[in-house]
C-alpha cells in the first residue's frame, strides 16, 4: 500500500492546540487505516487504539483524547453502548461515529447522534483497495475532526462577533416562509427547535441538512415523530404549505420555485457549492428569488461556511436572521460566519431559537 506523503501540507494555525483522538473498532485493518489516515495531518494526534467500548472507557483517564472515532458493532460493548456511558462519564469527549452505508446504518447513526455523537462518517467497505480506502479516510474523517480544532484560549480571544449590518432594504411588516440551513450537530438542533414549534405555523419550512441519501428521509420521518408539525423529505413540484416542513433529500439541491400563483419545491444536481450538496446557499437564494425579504433565516450549527451568501443575499431583501449562539453548537462555523459577517439579527440559544422565530411569524 501506498501511504501518501507523512504530511498533509495545510498548516496548522498558530497557537492552536493539537486534536488527540483515540480509534475504537473491533476490525484490526480499519484501526490501522484510521490511525495511518489520521497520522498524516499535523494537527491531529492518534494516542491509542481499542478493540471495543469497554476497553476504550478504560483507556480515556490514561490518553486524555479529546476526540473517538466509534463503530457502532463490536463485541463485549457496542458503540450505542459506549457512547451512553461515555456521556455519563466524559461528556467533553466528542464522539464521530462510524456507519454503514445502508437503512440500518443509517437508523442507528441517528441513534448515536441523539445520544451525543457529534458527527459520523460512513465506513470504507469493499472499496477496492486499501489505498482507496485510505484516500476516503483522508477526504471524509480528517476535515470531520479537524473541525473540532480550537485556538488555545492563552493565545486567542474569542470569536468577534460584530453589530449587524445597516441595511438599505424596505421594511417587512410579513414573513413568509422559514429557511433554515444547518450541518455537524443539526439533527439534535433541529430536534430541540421542531419541539417548540406550533402546529398552527402560519408559514412552510424549507431546510437544508448536510446529509447523504437516506439519511435526509429517516431525519424528516423523525422529526415528524418529533414535533406537531408535518415534515417530509421534499420530492420536486411539491406546492408549499403552511405547517409543512420540506427536508432537502442528499445528493440534491432543494430550490423554491414559482408555478403561476403556487410555490413548489424544485430539485436538482448541479455542482456542489461550498463542497455540499444539498446546500444552504443554493436554498436560500432561490427564496430570496421568490419572497423577497419575506423570509425568516435560521442558521443552526455546522461546520464550514455554507449559508453565509445566501444569508447575505436574502439580508439585503429585508430577511429577519436568526443564528444559533455558539456555546449550544457542536461547532459554531455555520453560525459564526453568518454572525461574523454581521448579518444575524438575534444570536441565540439553540433552546429559544424556536420562539425567536415564532415571535418574527406573528
Amino acid at each position: 500500500m501506498n501511504p501518501g506523503p507523512t504530511r498533509l501540507a495545510t498548516p496548522l494555525p498558530a497557537q492552536t492546540r493539537i486534536i488527540r483522538v483515540l480509534v475504537v473498532d473491533d476490525s484490526v485493518v480499519i484501526r490501522r487505516l484510521v490511525t495511518e489516515a489520521l497520522s498524516e495531518d499535523p494537527s491531529i494526534e492518534v494516542v491509542g487504539s481499542a478493540p471495543n467500548g469497554r476497553i476504550a472507557l478504560a483507556r480515556i483517564p490514561q490518553v486524555s483524547p479529546d476526540v473517538m472515532t466509534l463503530d457502532v458493532e463490536m463485541p463485549e460493548m457496542d458503540g450505542l453502548e459506549t457512547l451512553r456511558q461515555l456521556r455519563a462519564q466524559f461528556p467533553h469527549v466528542k464522539v464521530i461515529m462510524f456507519s454503514t452505508f445502508t437503512e440500518r446504518g443509517a437508523g442507528i447513526t441517528l441513534d448515536a447522534l441523539s445520544l451525543g455523537a457529534a458527527d459520523y462518517v460512513t465506513k470504507p467497505a469493499n472499496a477496492g483497495s486499501l489505498d482507496v480506502s485510505l484516500r476516503r479516510l483522508r477526504d471524509d474523517l480528517v476535515p470531520k475532526i479537524r473541525q473540532f480544532l480550537r485556538p488555545d484560549p492563552a493565545g486567542f480571544a474569542s470569536h468577534p462577533r460584530l453589530a449587524p449590518r445597516p441595511t438599505a432594504a424596505p421594511a417587512v411588516t410579513r414573513r413568509r416562509i422559514v429557511a433554515i440551513g444547518t450541518s455537524t450537530g443539526g439533527p439534535n438542533a433541529l430536534a430541540c427547535v421542531f419541539a417548540e414549534l406550533p402546529k398552527d405555523i402560519s408559514t412552510p419550512l424549507v431546510l437544508v441538512q448536510h446529509m447523504p441519501p437516506m439519511f435526509t428521509r429517516l431525519l424528516a420521518e423523525r422529526l415528524e415523530k418529533q414535533s406537531r408539525l408535518k415534515v417530509r423529505e421534499a420530492r420536486g413540484g411539491e406546492v408549499l404549505e403552511a405547517g409543512v416542513a420540506y427536508v432537502a433529500p442528499g445528493d440534491y439541491h432543494l430550490t423554491v420555485a414559482r408555478n403561476g400563483a403556487k410555490v413548489v419545491t424544485a430539485l436538482n444536481q448541479d455542482p456542489p457549492e461550498n463542497s455540499c450538496r444539498p446546500a444552504a446557499d443554493v436554498l436560500f437564494r432561490s427564496v430570496a428569488a421568490v419572497y423577497g425579504g419575506e423570509a425568516v433565516v435560521v442558521v443552526l450549527t455546522g461546520m464550514g461556511q455554507d449559508g453565509l451568501r445566501g444569508a447575505e443575499i436574502l439580508k439585503s431583501h429585508g430577511a429577519y436572521v436568526i443564528a444559533q449562539d455558539e456555546p449550544s453548537s457542536v461547532v459554531w462555523g455555520m453560525p459564526g460566519a453568518v454572525v461574523g459577517a454581521g448579518l444575524a439579527d438575534e444570536i441565540v440559544p439553540v433552546e429559544i431559537v424556536a420562539r425567536r422565530l415564532v415571535r418574527q411569524l406573528s
